[in-house]
């Protein structure tokens, strides 16, 4: 696990980073507080040591970024200071820190807190990742793909990058329910899922965002690029062949496809998405639809 150490004084990063690299644990420093901000954004670490008293920005104002920031929000923070005013400490908890070490530390008190608050991370990471995943298809479901959609839209917001959501649903999916059973239709929905996620790239997203429909999350793609990933996609589902009964049942998806770009909400690019979702069916479905554009037919 990654430690960072913001702290301008050399000699308590020497110290903390000797005692805890002993731990197996990988540890990464800056000077000051707007450096930090920048290697917690790059190296997004499992821990953060925190100094109060900083020349550029104190400790206090650090954490009230950190905390401000969907993808650095969770990190957990322990607050390293020289002074031990009870009302300090009562404000950094306040703002979000897990615990406080008063300088100069004791290197074994530094490890057992440090150690305390890592362990706490791993459980709760755990159970995130058990509340965001589907059980059935071992995707993300319909929690993380909106976590990742407020990500996403507040990284456009920031700093002008584009994404892509591709919205798709099992063509027909309710008729095999009907036909052959739910297990049959929880064996369609294992495979549709293994043959979207295959095709996606590693940033990409692929949730199944509720029954029959799954969504899927591009950065720093364009309508046209992400509906080649939809086409890929709609032809690896296409080759899906499930046995049943002595016979072999295909199936067919269809797509819609919209970007980000200028549109006004995520709401606006989940509508339009739909919508080309819905003309994707209207066409006959086994189709990609991105913006008003046919792909395929």
């Amino acid at each position: 696990m990654k430690v960072l150490i913001i702290d301008d004084s050399p000699d308590a990063v020497a110290i903390a980073t000797a005692r805890l690299r002993q731990d197996g644990l990988q540890v990464v420093s800056a000077a000051d507080g707007r450096a930090g901000l920048d290697l917690a954004a790059a190296q997004r670490p499992d821990l953060i040591l925190l100094d109060v008293a900083m020349p550029d920005m104190s400790g206090f104002d650090v954490c009230r970024q950190l905390k401000s920031d969907l993808n650095l929000s969770t990190i957990p923070i322990i607050f390293l200071t020289a002074m031990d005013d009870t009302l300090q400490k009562v404000r950094g908890l306040e703002l979000g820190a897990v615990d406080y070490v008063t300088k100069p530390f004791d290197a074994f008190e530094l490890r057992a807190r440090v150690q305390a608050a890592l362990r706490t991370k791993r459980f709760a990471d755990m159970l995130t990742e058990f509340a965001n995943i589907d059980p059935l298809t071992e995707l993300p479901n319909r929690r993380a793909f909106i976590n990742q959609l407020n990500k996403e839209w507040a990284r456009k917001e920031r700093h002008g990058d584009p994404f892509a959501l591709i919205m798709a649903d099992i063509d027909y999916f309710k008729r095999v329910n009907d036909t052959y059973g739910h297990s049959v239709g929880d064996r369609m929905l294992k495979a549709v899922s293994k043959a979207l996620a295959d095709q996606c790239r590693e940033l990409d997203l692929a949730a199944r965002y509720g029954g029959e429909e799954f969504a899927i999350i591009a950065p720093n793609q364009s309508a046209e690029a992400a509906g080649n990933l939809a086409e890929r996609c709609r032809q690896g589902v296409e080759h899906i062949r499930l046995h049943v009964t002595g016979s072999d049942i295909s199936v067919t998806i269809s797509f819609g496809v919209a970007d980000s770009q200028g549109l006004h909400s995520i709401a606006e690019v989940i509508e339009l998405a739909d919508r080309c979702l819905y003309q994707a069916k209207l066409a006959g479905r086994n189709t990609v639809f991105r913006h008003s554009e046919r792909v395929h037919s």
